[in-house]
């Protein structure tokens, strides 16, 4: 797998830039792009890559919310690997047109769908 552009691999990538980052399956097979990261206010970690998988021009498009512990880096590729079946994410919480509130019900049911730790998206300070 080549990169489409001359540029080095660079470990930052700038968040209005992630539609061009590459998304594969473990066999290599091409999943689709990530279209935003999902970021903690608090942390600034990226919680969440939503993925866009099919269309044609911009249309019959699908967005897909996965924990980014669920994604690992290719440096050498330049790509983001999806570490669980294809048939597992098509499956999983997604939209097409409006998305919905990413509030701390939604992120329950991301978490429950993968089986990953729960985020806690709760607003208020802990001391």
């Amino acid at each position: 797998m080549s990169k489409a552009s001359d540029e080095p691999t660079q470990l930052l990538i700038q968040s209005n830039k992630v539609d061009v980052m590459p998304v594969r399956s473990r066999d290599g097979d091409k999943i689709g792009y990530v279209y935003a990261f999902m970021i903690n206010k608090r942390s600034g970690q990226a919680v969440y890559a939503v993925l866009t998988i099919g269309g044609f021009l911009g249309m019959g498009k699908a967005y897909y919310p996965l924990p980014f512990s669920l994604l690992s880096f290719d440096a050498v590729a330049d790509t983001y690997i999806v570490t669980i079946d294809r048939r597992v994410l098509e499956g999983g919480p997604s939209w097409a047109a409006n998305a919905p509130v990413f509030d701390q019900a939604y992120a329950d049911r991301v978490a429950s769908y993968y089986g990953v730790g729960k985020e806690d998206l709760s607003l208020t300070v802990t001391a």
